[in-house]
């Protein structure tokens, strides 16, 4: 399980180690961390031209005691101060006598535009809101310069507690973080400014509650429902799907394809759309007779393609079983009937469903992902797996939201999180929690949409007939 805690957490282990440490030791081992990727980065440090961008903090001095390896490996190293008073002594002592040059911010840019690589030491974890105009002009210098940039634990502009970007950033290629993940390196808009992230242990103890936690292969096979020798269709799960419309039956069919690769033994589909269920999976049981005479089920997937069906929606939710909300029924279900249940509900929203949900704009969403997801599943009392370029799922109770770390941009297509659904729903069935069906489904859906794409466009059914390639990927691990 890979981790991430907040800024205040890392603060206070990072103060508890260096009270057991010389003075100094901390910063030596980031250093020695950064100096080791930036020069595996470079490939060839020799000749190299390495330009600092260094502020006041002590990100700044890790980047000046990186500077100074690198120039005693042969680079040319030049550090540009925006804070000439106030930049880490020790730092800047151990540049110049390496033989690295020290600039101010008016001669930058053309140090810039020649270098190889730009190191962003700026802004540490602590800053918040954009970058002040001289740093935004370095960056965007960085930017257009055909150089690599690396950020020194976070790109300077990001909050890393939260990954918004509410101003001028640093694009790094690659961003060298100390002792721990930072949420805002793991959750967008902070991780697409983040580019590839490499931590460097460096001894910080952490506690056993994290802000984020993002599943990894061996988890999720820990996760995985596998059939005994006892297992039959009924004790591996049945499923009740509740979906499409006369208008919108492929939401139907994507939702049940979803489910049938998802672990459960048997999938119940209520609803219109039963004819093409039929016709593309003639292994569904389907009825016509509503949600109360589908026949005995572990869980319920409703909402995808439902059209304006409230009816089946409030019996759906009725029941005494988890119950997935999407699309349709995310809008139709009423909040204080999903908020008085007793068994669990698993709400998937987008951005702009969940802006409806809770009354702002989509980009408010989009800008603070963490938060909204959190206060989803507060206002609902429900599991919230909120999709998107960063998928998240937070639960009412509190604690780590889970964070996904698998996808691809083209899972942006018509009827992939249809196929997401029924994916979950299945799992829910099969005796998962919310929040492990939700970070499960989440995990095989991206993994999936990877090994279908391979960086071409895809369909939603693409997604579904990976998903077996997805699942043999985790186990075989």
């Amino acid at each position: 399980m890979r981790t991430a805690y907040s800024v205040e957490t890392v603060r206070a282990a990072e103060r508890a180690l260096m009270a057991r440490l010389p003075e100094g030791t901390l910063m030596q081992r980031a250093a020695a961390g950064l100096a080791a990727a930036c020069a595996e980065f470079l490939g060839r440090v020799y000749g190299s031209r390495v330009v600092l961008l260094v502020g006041s903090g002590d990100n700044g001095g890790d980047a000046l005691y990186a500077g100074a390896r690198l120039r005693r490996r042969g680079a040319g190293v030049t550090a540009v101060l925006l804070s000439p008073d106030h930049a880490h002594e020790g730092g800047l002592a151990a540049l110049r006598q390496a033989g690295g040059d020290v600039i101010g911010a008016e001669r930058a840019l053309g140090a810039i535009e020649r270098a190889d690589l730009v190191v962003d030491g700026v802004v540490g974890i602590g800053g918040k809101g954009g970058l002040r105009p001289d740093a935004a002009r370095l960056a965007s210098a960085a930017e257009r310069a055909r150089a690599a940039v690396v950020a020194v634990d976070l790109p300077s502009g990001v909050d890393a507690d939260t990954g918004e970007v509410s101003g001028s950033a640093v694009r790094a290629d690659l961003t060298v973080t100390f002792g721990a993940y930072k949420p805002g390196l793991l959750i967008d808009p902070g991780r697409e400014y983040a580019g590839t992230v490499r931590l460097v242990e460096i001894g910080l103890e952490l506690p056993a509650d994290p802000v984020l936690e993002a599943l990894q292969h061996e988890d999720v096979a820990r996760l995985l429902p596998r059939p005994g020798a006892e297992s039959d269709k009924y004790r591996r799960g049945v499923l009740g799907i509740a979906a499409g419309s006369a208008r919108y039956p492929g939401a139907a069919v994507l939702a049940v394809s979803g489910a049938l690769r998802g672990g459960a033994g048997a999938v119940r589909y209520v609803g219109p759309a039963g004819e093409a269920v039929i016709a593309r999976f003639p292994e569904t049981l389907v009825s016509d007779r509503g949600p109360d005479h589908a026949g005995r089920v572990q869980a319920w997937v409703v909402g995808p393609g439902a059209g304006d069906d409230a009816a089946t929606v409030a019996k759906v939710l009725g029941a005494d079983v988890p119950v997935l909300l999407d699309a349709d029924g995310l809008r139709l279900a009423d909040r204080d009937l999903v908020r008085g249940r007793t068994a669990p509900t698993l709400m998937t929203p987008h951005a702009g469903e969940a802006a409806a949900l809770l009354g702002v704009r989509r980009e408010e969403v989009e800008a603070a992902r963490l938060t909204s997801v959190r206060e989803l599943a507060a206002a609902y009392r429900a599991t919230v797996l909120l999709k998107g370029s960063t998928t998240l799922v937070a639960d009412p109770g509190g604690g780590p939201v889970r964070v996904n770390s698998t996808g691809t941009g083209w899972l942006a297509t018509a009827g992939s999180g249809d196929v997401l659904s029924g994916l979950a729903g299945s799992l829910l069935a099969s005796q998962l929690s919310a929040l492990d069906a939700a970070g499960v489904a989440a995990y095989l859906h991206g993994l999936a949409g990877r090994l279908a794409s391979r960086g071409a466009p895809i369909a939603a059914l693409d997604i579904t007939e990976h998903l077996p390639d997805a699942w043999r990927d985790v186990v075989r691990d």
